[in-house]
């Protein structure tokens, strides 16, 4: 990175199957230019992290989606280079912790819904939606980022890990074991947003994911017939099976 001066900005947390590095805030030596560098540990033989990069080299081209500006490899690490975004819809609830105002909550959830229509148009499911990864723009514009578990979807009947999104924004299907699922697993974690950013609170904070579903099941009602078939079946709820069909 000889023309970039860096420092740490955060951590990703991935899958045992990616291997991410750290997320690097800094600026470009010649144009003072400040950049957001996604930082991957890359070998020759570990083409799952080559594929998630060029996945997302390819969807991001999009004004509600964080913008890259170049790729390059050094000494056996891939960079991936963004344009910095200031701040994140977590740190803007922070602020407002009884909510934000009606006018913004509008105009973000109108971005986000843009965002995410440009993923499914292309076949993308996004599977990580949540406030760490929306940013916003000093200018109020919303910025859709990390697709270190976004997946394109395949044909019917294609099967996908269950283990993607924070817990708190993952679909009842994902918490029963569901590996035939599609988009509407983003469309779940935007209403859980929608509710985050009116009250300041996580909709299901549960704990768990046996709590997860309790709280999902008390305030919607029982889960599909589908759900708890492969609840029964799921290994990780054996002993579990009066609430989940209240």
């Amino acid at each position: 990175m000889q023309s970039y001066v860096a420092k740490p900005l955060r951590v990703n947390v991935a899958p045992p199957s990616i291997t991410y590095g750290v997320v690097l805030k800094c600026r470009h030596k010649e144009t003072g230019q400040i950049v957001a560098i996604k930082k991957f540990k890359e070998s020759d033989e570990d083409e799952q992290v080559k594929k998630t990069a060029m996945r997302e080299i390819r969807i991001l081209k999009h004004e509600n989606i964080v913008s890259l500006i170049e790729v390059f490899r050094r000494k056996g690490k891939l960079y991936l280079v963004f344009e910095y975004v200031e701040k994140t819809i977590l740190e803007e609830i922070e602020k407002n912790p009884e909510g934000l105002d009606p006018t913004v909550i509008r105009s973000l959830m109108w971005q986000l819904v843009r965002a995410i229509q440009f993923c499914h148009q292309n076949n993308i499911i996004h599977r990580d939606i949540k406030p760490e990864n929306l940013l916003v723009s000093k200018n109020g514009v919303l910025k859709l980022c990390d697709f270190g578990f976004a997946r394109t979807l395949a044909a019917a009947g294609a099967k996908y890990t269950d283990y993607v999104s924070t817990r708190w924004y993952r679909a009842p299907e994902l918490l029963v074991g569901d590996v035939s699922y599609g988009k509407a697993v983003d469309i779940w974690a935007v209403g859980c947003m929608f509710a985050e950013i009116t009250t300041g609170l996580p909709l299901f904070p549960g704990d768990s994911d046996i709590d997860q579903l309790y709280h999902i099941i008390k305030c919607l009602g029982r889960i599909t017939s589908r759900q708890q078939e492969l609840f029964r079946k799921n290994s990780l709820y054996v002993g579990v099976k009066v609430w989940v069909t209240l």
